[in-house]
């Protein structure tokens, strides 16, 4: 079995995948001051829980964004698999057979869902990634990634809202059926998630211009499934999108 790790800015994910499908998936918060001990402990406890035997993870890949913990959960991989896990860099994307855009800059989450949708659909696609960043990645079917755009997720712009002002408190992340607000929880709701909506669209309106043709738009990240009024606008939602790239690249990486 696979245990693939993707350490995000928020939440590392583990997700273990038995050759046909993720049976396992869990979360541990990005904190970066966790030893590689603190994060094995939880390992541990999360194979008791769940009947699950280390001896059967034969292959480990990790993707990471927050790089004081890069080598921490590799050698938490280490310590408790007795497995080198392959990390995603650039020492390794000439194996995937794709056109990386600024290797050393992208960040490797947006990666693994340019792999996922090229080795997919072999077609132009838009991969609109709704995590602690809003970002939206252009890939064509030849496997080129045209570029990215980004902006500050959801739940970073309520923080960010609540944190600077006197008398806003943090709400809910709940789509609201009006986009004029009656109350203070309703009139952040209405403006940030609404403005989303507006954004989203706008976004997938103009790059599909800028492309010059039409393409497949896909939604992954925890917070896809929340503006609703978008539902129309993917051609694919799927949460687990970034660990199926992850898998696939463990299967062509040698």
């Amino acid at each position: 079995m696979l245990l693939a790790i993707d350490i995000g800015n928020t939440d590392v994910v583990f997700g273990i995948h038995n050759q046909q499908e993720w049976i396992h998936q869990f979360r541990i918060p990005s904190d970066s001051s966790r030893r590689s001990s603190d994060f094995e402990a939880k390992l541990r406890l999360f194979f008791l829980e769940n009947n699950l035997r280390i001896s059967e993870i034969n292959r480990s890949i990790i993707s990471c964004v927050v790089p004081d913990l890069k080598h921490v959960l590799k050698e938490t991989v280490q310590e408790m698999l007795g497995l080198d896990p392959i990390i995603i860099g650039p020492e390794i994307y000439d194996q995937l057979k794709m056109e990386i855009l600024s290797p050393y800059e992208i960040g490797t989450d947006l990666v693994c869902n340019a792999t996922y949708s090229y080795y997919t659909y072999k077609k132009t696609c838009l991969i609109v990634d709704f995590g602690t960043a809003l970002t939206f990645t252009v890939v064509t079917a030849e496997g080129k990634i045209l570029g990215v755009s980004i902006a500050p997720g959801l739940k970073t712009a309520v923080k960010s809202l609540f944190s600077n002002t006197a008398q806003l408190p943090e709400v809910p992340l709940v789509m609201p059926e009006s986009a004029i607000g009656k109350n203070t929880v309703h009139a952040i709701q209405a403006g940030i998630l609404w403005g989303y909506v507006g954004m989203v669209r706008e976004m997938i309106m103009q790059i599909k211009k800028e492309v010059g043709q039409d393409c497949l738009v896909l939604a992954t990240g925890g917070l896809s499934s929340i503006l609703t009024p978008l539902r129309d606008e993917f051609d694919e939602v799927d949460k687990l999108l970034t660990l199926n790239g992850l898998k696939i690249i463990s299967e062509i990486v040698k």
